[in-house]
């Protein structure tokens, strides 16, 4: 009997766990009827059984329940408002870091960690915060120009190289900006080239081609048809707001843009480093407020470092730029639209230089990470979108010459050892040419010992190099960054843009899972808008019905697209007191 009971109390002592069957007589009979005990255990047993397949088949099926619900309720969200942005006041901060590849991110991380002694592990701000790629192709090319790009991003629609915030039927598109001042955001613009320049034209003006730089000036300030839909601009290209009457001018006729600004629209305007910091970091900025800081563009970071006195950085602008536009929008219901450009990786990629590329992401890459601080401190709710509008230079991290086998690394610290651009060291010797007459000789000896050794830290300079600088100066700027990209195994494909897909980066927030993956350029412009919840279409119904500007002819269309050419070899140097900026067209 003991050994039929065995697995009977075996069964009880498990059933104790889950059920209540078993009461006092139950718990009699055990010890003394057998029998009885046996039936009264099948059926406690068959119940258990019963019960826990019923609470399993429940289970499952709320489980299930719970799933479909939920990818209904996410179905349901993507489509729906309250998902897409957030709900009232808010501030939106669109980055672009034009010509920035993914290899010059791969470089100046290499480069970082070496100058600053850190481990292999260590990443940049942006790494931190990688969100998806963009494909870049304009309306009729697989390689984009900045104008096109820029267009995308503004009006979200595609265009033709060349547009300023015009469609391929040479009709003007509503930008995100334009729309967002109508609702009542404030808006800003923050970039270290001219302020005319295709990226920042394509969010406050509209004109055919990049090149009608004067005619942007105008509509930046608010001679445009919708008026003055900017509260902000800081940057370079002063040249651009002054009357060619004017020592410093570089526009083609006399109107004196700034005065306008000025006299008819309200800017406080400040042209120089002393007016910059009488800012006080953005606690002092009356708006609307016109900050032109170089004649051209602001010069390369390593080469303003060392002119900080004369021109502000591109973080330093970015958070003056962020104070004022919080001060101005504190008592408002709508905050602010800012768009910060770091204009000058696109002219080192241009010229293929790779000691002035890595410190223009750096310095981009800081003001970065300024950007999510504020938000990240900031009590209205905010979010940071940044992308580039394409490749500049098809950068190779990596370098093989003809019939050479494969050489597997490169050397950051022949960039490191660089304190000055090509194009500032271009300036130099012609400038040095200009002012002394020498034998070839001893301009050679001259390069050499003050531009070559101490400038690019190079002291194994091939005769042959020196020979084509001295013969050919006004090549200058591309011959000395070839010295310095050949010894640092840094390849270049091209002086001009690629079709390579960009990065884009964000500090999230509601919507920006729509540019996460890899997305057209239009889906970044579109999501900027989504954002804000501003009304882009009937701006540019607007705009057909109030644009006055003359239509270009064939021989116009001929001769402005001509100027998108790039020819890095003719841009040329500016004064020092100045800009060491690159030609008009760029």
């Amino acid at each position: 009997m003991a050994s039929a009971r065995t697995p009977l109390l075996a069964d009880s002592r498990r059933l104790s766990r889950d059920t209540d069957e078993l009461d006092e007589q139950d718990e009699a009979d055990l010890q003394s009827g057998p029998h009885l005990t046996l039936r009264r255990l099948r059926g406690a047993v068959w119940t258990a059984r019963l019960r826990e397949t019923i609470i399993f088949i429940w289970a499952l099926l709320a489980t299930a329940a719970v799933i479909v619900l939920a990818v209904w309720t996410q179905h349901q969200n993507q489509g729906s408002t309250p998902s897409s942005k957030p709900a009232g006041k808010r501030n939106l901060v669109f980055m672009v870091s034009d010509g920035m590849g993914p290899a010059p991110l791969s470089m100046t991380r290499s480069f970082r960690q070496l100058v600053d002694g850190l481990p292999h592990d260590d990443v940049l701000a942006l790494d931190r915060h990688f969100w998806g790629t963009s494909r870049t192709r304009s309306s009729m090319s697989l390689i984009t120009d900045s104008a096109a790009g820029a267009t995308a991003f503004s009006c979200g629609e595609k265009s033709y190289n060349g547009a300023i915030s015009m469609l391929p039927d040479y009709t003007p598109c509503g930008t995100v900006l334009e729309a967002a001042k109508r609702a009542g955001y404030t808006t800003g613009l923050v970039v270290t080239t001219d302020v005319t320049d295709a990226t920042p034209a394509c969010f406050a003006s509209h004109v055919y081609f990049r090149a009608q730089n004067d005619e942007v000036a105008l509509q930046e300030i608010g001679e445009g048809a919708l008026g003055r839909v900017v509260d902000l601009i800081f940057g370079g290209g002063r040249c651009r707001f002054l009357p060619n009457s004017a020592e410093g001018s570089c526009r083609q006729d006399d109107i004196n843009v700034a005065e306008i600004a000025q006299k008819k629209h309200g800017w406080t305007y400040v042209d120089n480093r002393a007016g910059f910091d009488d800012l006080w970091e953005g606690k002092n900025v009356s708006l609307p407020a016109l900050g032109l800081f170089a004649r051209g563009d602001i010069p390369f970071e390593i080469d303003r470092r060392n002119m900080a006195h004369i021109y502000p950085s591109l973080s330093e602008m970015a958070a003056t730029a962020l104070k004022a536009l919080e001060e101005a929008t504190k008592d408002s219901d709508k905050g602010f639209f800012l768009m910060i450009e770091g204009s000058r990786i696109d002219h080192a990629g241009h010229i293929n230089d790779p000691a002035a590329q890595v410190r223009e992401v750096l310095e981009y890459d800081k003001t970065f990470q300024a950007v999510v601080d504020f938000l990240d401190r900031s009590d209205t709710p905010g979010s940071l979108v940044a992308t580039s509008d394409h490749e500049t230079g098809g950068l190779s991290v990596a370098y093989q010459r003809p019939g050479e086998l494969p050489v597997y690394g490169w050397h950051p610290s022949v960039l490191a050892k660089a304190n000055a651009s090509s194009e500032y060291l271009n300036y130099l010797l012609n400038d040095h040419i200009e002012s002394v007459t020498e034998t070839s000789g001893s301009l050679k000896d001259w390069i050499n010992k003050n531009l070559v050794i101490k400038s690019l830290g190079i002291e194994n300079a091939l005769d042959s190099e020196l020979e084509a600088l001295v013969s050919h100066p006004e090549a200058a700027t591309t011959l000395f960054a070839a010295m310095v990209s050949r010894r640092a195994r840094v390849g270049w494909s091209t002086h001009g843009h690629s079709a390579v897909d960009v990065n884009i980066y964000s500090s999230g927030g509601p919507g920006t899972d729509k540019i996460r993956g890899n997305v057209e350029n239009t889906e970044v412009g579109k999501f900027l808008r989504d954002y804000l919840d501003v009304d882009v279409d009937a701006i540019t119904e607007e705009l057909k019905e109030k644009f006055d500007l003359e239509p270009p002819g064939a021989a116009e269309v001929e001769q402005l697209s001509a100027q998108l050419t790039v020819h890095p070899e003719s841009w040329m140097a500016q004064q020092p007191s100045d800009s060491f900026s690159l030609a008009d067209a760029f």
